[in-house]
């Protein structure tokens, strides 16, 4: 039988944001990280409303998935009445990602962007699908993980907890070994270093606890544009007569009190800038089973490899210097000021960009932000998203029209 043998949680704002809308559960042998969104404090009340759920305990019967699934659910009702019902909270909601430390298997449950991950022998596997837009875009063909990466609506999620009274929540079970290490974490730090790097701190970090400072650390050095939270616990073998009680986690709710969160000012938040976001796998499809897939890009460039990296950095270097020239030299400049397209912010808010829906080498935008609306992304139907965040090109007039019949909840199904 297996035990969480030791549990460490991190968390940290970020060098861009002024406040913490991530919350943490972790009381072996259930773990749970919640990713707040909605701005101000709401984002904060929302992902505190999952951990307090989580810290009331699973359901009794089900199965593991199962009982992660409800508790999730009953977490949605809590975040999907109080936004409805209170005008400070209106629009708020949150990501999850819940693990269930079973006797030879870890059950997962997600919903949104935030990621479960496996560590084992040295590689690093994912575990969860991202419910995002560009996600969705790839699993039809419509993208590649290359274009996905630089895609103006990076930074939508198609499934979050309190728009809908019910949400839909994806569970897998994958079977575990002694020694392997589960992560939970934010896309705070997956949008800031790549997997093959996470993989890298794991592998040559000599403590769970050293590794998730050092995870911390660099994300923050790459930008730290959004907070960072990671959760990590090991599993070990329990000897046969001992008692098989988890041990008690260090840490458990990220908020002593859901009350706290809501009693803290709303401070002023720094400008969002649009940002990349990291590049897309295609989705893993359910399954009872698992078999150990290597995620793209794990494997460390050779000399030839970081080699045609460079002249790849040139090239876009001189890429970047001759775009910027047609633009303001040739007249593009003035053709990209009568253009708008529509996208998102960091917040998940729908706002109107000025521009192209392009970003430059070294991350300089070729867009800015028009006007921003008072729309989650995530209350647009789903049926519908592709069609308004598209981003596609259009006059001020018909993207203004658009947004409006958005806020008047005239987009249905």
């Amino acid at each position: 039988m297996l035990r969480a043998a030791e549990t460490i949680v991190r968390t940290d704002p970020g060098r861009q944001r002024a406040g913490n809308e991530d919350s943490t559960f972790a009381r072996a042998p259930v773990f749970a990280l919640a990713d707040g969104m909605g701005g101000a404090q709401a984002g904060e009340v929302a992902s505190a409303i999952v951990a307090h759920t989580f810290a009331q305990g699973l359901p009794d019967e089900g199965t593991s998935e199962q009982r992660l699934a409800e508790t999730i659910q009953l977490a949605n009702q809590e975040i999907h009445k109080r936004q409805l019902a209170e005008h400070e909270h209106a629009g708020m909601g949150t990501t999850v990602t819940a693990a269930y430390l079973d006797e030879d298997s870890v059950a997962i449950a997600n919903v949104g962007d935030s990621r479960g991950y496996l560590f084992r022998d040295g590689e690093l596997q994912r575990l969860t699908n991202d419910h995002s837009l560009v996600q969705e875009l790839v699993a039809k063909g419509e993208l590649t993980d290359e274009e996905a990466l630089e895609h103006p609506q990076r930074s939508i999620i198609t499934r979050a907890l309190g728009p809908e009274a019910v949400v839909e929540v994806d569970t897998w079970s994958y079977p575990l070994r002694p020694g392997d290490v589960v992560m939970l974490c934010s896309d705070g730090l997956t949008d800031m270093i790549p997997e093959r790097q996470v993989q890298q701190a794991l592998l040559e970090s000599p403590s769970l606890s050293a590794a998730a400072d050092r995870l911390i650390d660099e994300a923050n050095a790459a930008g730290g544009r959004d907070n960072i939270t990671v959760v990590l616990f090991r599993a070990e073998t329990v000897e046969p007569g001992s008692s098989v009680d988890q041990p008690t986690s260090a840490y458990e709710v990220s908020f002593d009190d859901l009350a706290a969160a809501e009693r803290v000012p709303p401070a002023p938040a720094p400008p969002l800038p649009v940002t990349p976001r990291p590049s897309l796998r295609a989705p893993l499809s359910r399954r009872q089973g698992w078999k150990p897939r290597v995620p793209k890009g794990m494997v460390q460039p050779g000399p030839r490899e970081r080699q045609f990296g460079r002249l790849g950095k040139a090239v876009a270097a001189t890429v970047a210097v001759l775009v910027v020239l047609f633009l303001f030299g040739g007249g593009g400049y003035l053709a990209s000021r009568q253009l708008y397209f529509l996208g998102t912010n960091g917040q998940g808010t729908v706002v109107v960009y000025r521009g192209f829906p392009y970003v430059l080498p070294f991350g300089v935008p070729m867009y800015e932000t028009f006007y921003v609306s008072g729309v989650p992304a995530a209350l647009i139907p789903a049926s519908r998203r592709g069609d308004v965040l598209n981003h596609a090109m259009r006059d001020q007039t018909s993207a203004i029209k658009l947004v409006n019949q958005l806020e008047l909840g005239q987009i249905v199904k």
